[in-house]
């Protein structure tokens, strides 16, 4: 082609205003800076509101099981807590629960059916598939459905109804202003983790869950509202709630390193149990997926089973937040402890495949501590000088309960910490959680959590990994591109017939003029475009636009100026307002090659046998010198 110079430098060509151009783009780049801070404040206020509002919630939501508690089992209507399993009903107690079981079948049949399920995965599901949008009324059909549940005798904590509630919550506020879906996301996530926080008073753990389970991303527009929420849960704890420590126990001391070890196999033994677990709950679901019966009477029929168990092991009944408190005391008879762990699995099991409405934290942690005690005792039977403690056997066990079977591998720690204020366990919690999440991790392809929106296609990120288009500059990956270089003079039959001859691939062209000033930028399309003269020069179809980035840039700016633009290749500026390369789609998609195969070729950089042979020549070289001497 005689009028396209491809030996055209491209480092010397020239934007028309490049002063101007790089003060606009420091301009936008300042106001874009500013916008973000403010929606930043914004949605942090918003979130200090909904988790304010989740406080009084979780309280009315405790409230409310405590009054329904009271009327169920003893025929009084009182607000004060008084234990299910001090009931004297006899008989008549199988019935409870299943009445409660009917009641929530028709809510969730008439009111929706969102509310049945603990909670959490139904969160995860509307994040990761609905933008963060869940029905208005879940706000209050879940906390009541909840309470008519657990104060009938369902064996399930209050935590997964608040915090579902207060995901709901934070997601009709977030459809009531004008947000993006990612702002919605963090609402969500704020409102239930604040409900965490609220009822447990474990702040730092409420952050962590929301990172590993709702928000899957860790960043400063999503940490910080999502931070302060849980602080304000936390300071509604403190005022709503009792002070202290929610599950107290007696102090404990630093382990050995020979009790570290026990403790981190007791994690160990955890992980297969927390494995199993997961697998009977879901095998109890599909059970009931296979009844001949409409789904609405499912709650009522595991709440006629979580009565019978009842009648017989009447401490599985309800919240059983005192159930945890006496295992973490390490004082009861482990026969009692055995009888508790094995039937508070049963019930709690049979419940949630039935679909009624509760939560798993609190059972998963009875459960958990339940087998960590027993482990204790069985290893202090074995080895009486193994310098194990029971009370820390059984946080280790609980702790690494929710590890195993939730795969949230901080919070499951932290929760710990914070809940029971037992700074000497950080050590045992570490490693007994590790190892019961590497079971998990290895032998496990959904957890408790994920395995119910798995099965219906939805996918669950498990990792957390830096951006690497946000880690490269455009100049450091940007190539030669002479191929998508064009001259302002040459007329379209030129372009046409030069572009069939050597690049006969993209869709975007840069110009330059004969000077090599940058002139914008010209399609493939209006080039072959039928009824066009041929002797029409190109520079009379560009189109000049703000599709130009610096090379200083990232490769993520450089991205989304791709996309607002509907651009695949951008002119690169340099510093100095110069025009020196060509950025192509196809050198990012190089990035992630390169990246992926840094990632999945194993390459040895130092070569233990290359460093012997140069070791043995130096000292032959070294012998022979000395014999020379």
């Amino acid at each position: 082609m005689n009028n396209i110079d491809t030996n055209t430098p491209v480092s010397s060509a020239i934007p028309i205003s490049p002063i101007l151009s790089e003060l606009e783009n420091n301009e936008n780049e300042h106001r874009k800076s500013f916008v973000q801070k403010t929606r930043l404040l914004r949605i942090s206020g918003l979130a200090i509101m909904v988790a304010a509002a989740v406080c009084f919630i979780a309280r009315f939501l405790v409230w409310l099981i405590d009054i329904v508690t009271n009327i169920s089992f003893y025929g009084t209507i009182s607000a004060s807590f008084h234990s299910p399993s001090a009931n004297h009903l006899g008989l008549w107690v199988i019935v409870i629960p299943a009445i409660g079981g009917v009641i929530v079948g028709l809510m969730a049949l008439y009111g929706s059916a969102a509310i049945r399920g603990h909670g959490i995965p139904e969160a995860m599901e509307q994040i990761l598939t609905n933008k963060s949008r869940i029905k208005p009324s879940i706000t209050f059909l879940k906390p009541i459905s909840s309470a008519i549940a657990i104060g009938t005798g369902g064996p399930f904590g209050a935590e997964g109804p608040i915090i579902a509630t207060g995901g709901a919550l934070g997601s009709t506020i977030g459809q009531l202003f004008k947000i993006t879906s990612n702002e919605r996301k963090v609402l969500l996530a704020a409102g239930a983790t604040a409900g965490m926080a609220a009822i447990f008073g474990t702040p730092i753990a409420a952050v962590f869950l929301a990172i590993e389970l709702l928000l899957f991303e860790f960043s400063p527009k999503a940490i910080l509202p999502v931070a302060l929420a849980c602080i304000t849960g936390a300071a509604g704890h403190h005022v709503l709630f009792d002070a202290g420590p929610v599950f107290p126990m007696p102090e404990l001391k630093t382990p050995s390193n020979t009790a570290l070890a026990i403790y981190s196999a007791i994690g160990l033994i955890t992980g297969f149990l927390s494995l199993g677990l997961t697998k009977v709950v879901y095998f109890i679901e599909d059970s009931f997926e296979k009844l001949p019966i409409h789904w609405m009477w499912w709650p009522a029929i595991g709440g006629l089973a979580v009565g019978v168990i009842g009648y017989f092991a009447p401490h599985t009944f309800g919240v059983g937040y005192d159930n945890i408190i006496n295992v973490l005391s390490g004082t009861l008879a482990i026969a009692i402890v055995i009888r508790l762990c094995f039937f508070k699995f049963l019930s709690w099991a049979i419940a949630l495949g039935s679909g009624t409405s509760g939560g798993t934290l609190a059972p998963l942690l009875t459960i958990g501590g339940a087998g960590g005690a027993v482990l204790g005792a069985v290893i202090l039977k074995l080895f009486p000088n193994s310098g194990i403690n029971l009370s820390m056997a059984a946080l280790v066990g609980m702790s690494a309960m929710f590890a195993g079977a939730s795969r949230a591998y901080l919070t499951s720690i932290t929760f710990a910490m914070e809940a029971t204020m037992q700074s000497h366990a950080l050590l045992p919690l570490l490693g007994a959680c590790t190892a019961s999440y590497l079971v998990s991790f290895f032998l496990m392809e959904n957890t408790i959590m994920t395995e119910k929106i798995a099965r219906r296609g939805v996918f669950t990120p498990d990792s957390f990994e830096a951006d690497p288009l946000s880690k490269l500059t455009v100049e450091q990956v940007i190539a030669a591109h002479d191929t998508l270089v064009l001259s302002a003079e040459s007329t379209v039959k030129d372009a046409k017939e030069w572009l069939k001859a050597n690049n006969d691939n993209a869709h975007d062209f840069v110009v330059l003029n004969s000077d090599s000033d940058y002139m914008g930028m010209v399609s493939r399309n209006d080039i072959f475009i039928k009824g066009l003269n041929p002797d029409t020069p190109l520079s009379k179809m560009t189109t000049r636009g703000n599709s130009v980035v610096r090379g200083t840039e990232t490769l993520r700016q450089a991205v989304e100026l791709m996309a607002t633009q509907s651009a695949e290749i951008l002119p690169v500026l340099s510093a100095g307002g110069k025009i020196y390369g060509v950025l192509s789609y196809r050198d990012i998609l190089s990035v992630y090659k390169e990246q992926q195969e840094e990632n999945e070729h194993a390459h040895i950089h130092i070569s233990l046998k290359r460093r012997r042979l140069k070791m043995l020549v130096k000292g032959r070289k070294l012998v022979h010198v000395e014999g020379k001497e």
